[in-house]
């Protein structure tokens, strides 16, 4: 069969392209008209006209935004009672990320061959993760994958929000602190040197800010590349003593306890923790498997820990709430509202409530980071460049103080 790219809109005017594998330009066209796409241009691809050429490493992502979408168009599809494999054939043709294009594809021929939607999906951890899959499984089983599809697209979404405030909060200090950084660099080694050499004509002692400033100038200029080489030395031995195991163990402990970031962490991971194992929960996959999967997708090995030992306990007989309880990473109220659930039999319910109330506190507790790092950072800024250049200009106001004596 010959392959045909073709362009056309779908009922709503939404303009669309993809390619197709057909006998004829008429079976596209047909096949197009039944998926409710009225095509404007179809055209048999060319030998070696259309090839693709791929560069390894140079593929692009399948990004989050690109994975909601998908899900949500996924789930109103089947909920209006289109065949599992033509969602799939769709869905794919649409696809401008030629790498999701291709592994859509590899789905939909895997489906057609007898596997189940779930179990293709698991050949592509690099747009599927676990838990996405082992949702799509319980929605196969349960017969409520549309329901199962929508959920996943509301806990992608409010994961990517998550994700984003943590950056926000990160950026702005990482900005400010790096700008200031090169500033007084510049400063230090290319113009410091220029009154050194103005100063060195006054023939008197320099006050000693300025005399500090200057030696601190020489030494950078001595040995930056030695600094520079330290610098990518420490960054270097961070990320392997992070890759250990104890390494990674001993910073995120440190990462939770830190003063200022160390209460927005704990947040996230709350927030993260809840939101993944209520999801899960409510779309019924057994509560080991959820607590499995959100262990291995919480992103700090002391809440990992603290989640294997809760898995560990469930699986003793125990409840959830007093392993987490002991653990001391969740806070109190956390806890207790987890032992509601579990007395009331609405475990999920109230893991939903945990997460929505803690997405509130992360949003508030970035705006209090930002809040608060604000006027540190114009302390430090003030401090460190108009220190600089108060240290410059005394020799200066030396000089013209004692000519005007």
């Amino acid at each position: 069969m010959a392959k045909y790219s073709w362009q056309g809109k779908d009922r709503k005017g939404k303009r669309l392209k993809g390619e197709m594998e057909a006998p004829s330009e008429a079976m596209v066209r047909a096949q197009l008209r039944r998926q409710g796409v009225v095509a404007s241009k179809v055209k048999e691809r060319g030998k070696g006209m259309d090839i693709e050429i791929k560069i390894p490493g140079f593929a692009p992502k399948v990004t989050t935004k690109e994975l909601v979408v998908f899900t949500r168009q996924f789930a109103t599809m089947i909920d209006a009672g289109l065949p599992l494999i033509q969602c799939l054939d769709i869905l794919s043709n649409q696809q401008e990320n030629t790498t999701f294009k291709q592994i859509l594809l590899k789905v939909k021929e895997d489906v057609e061959s007898g596997s189940t939607f779930a179990d293709a999906l698991r050949k592509h951890p690099q747009a599927f993760d676990e838990l996405f899959v082992n949702l799509v499984a319980a929605g196969e089983v349960g017969g409520i994958l549309d329901t199962i599809l929508n959920r996943l697209a509301t806990y992608i979404e409010k994961a990517m929000k998550l994700k984003k405030q943590v950056k926000s909060a990160m950026t702005y200090p990482t900005t400010i602190v790096g700008i200031a950084t090169v500033v007084i660099g510049v400063i230090l080694v290319f113009v410091i040197p220029a009154f050194e050499k103005m100063f060195a004509d006054f023939g008197s002692a320099l006050p000693l800010p300025t005399q500090v400033v200057i030696n601190l100038s020489n030494f950078i200029q001595s040995y930056i590349l030695v600094i520079i080489g330290g610098f990518i030395l420490v960054i270097f031995a961070f990320k392997k003593i992070y890759a250990t195991k104890r390494g990674r163990e001993v910073i995120d402990d440190l990462a939770l306890k830190a003063p200022v970031f160390g209460i927005l962490i704990r947040k996230v991971a709350v927030a993260k923790f809840t939101r993944t194992l209520g999801t899960m929960v409510s779309s019924g996959v057994p509560i080991l498997d959820g607590l499995d999967i959100v262990a291995k997708t919480a992103g700090n090995k002391t809440v990992e820990k603290a989640i294997v030992q809760v898995r560990q306990s469930i699986s003793e007989g125990n409840t959830i709430a007093d392993p987490l309880t002991k653990s001391g990473v969740f806070p109190p109220m956390v806890c207790q509202m987890i032992a509601v659930g579990e007395q009331a039999g609405s475990i999920d319910t109230m893991l939903n409530k945990i997460a929505d109330f803690y997405d509130d506190e992360v949003d508030d507790a970035v705006g209090n980071l930002t809040a608060m790092m604000e006027p540190l950072l114009m302390l430090f800024l003030g401090t460190t460049v108009g220190g600089l250049v108060i240290a410059m200009y005394l020799p200066i106001f030396k000089l013209a103080g004692a000519a005007g004596g």
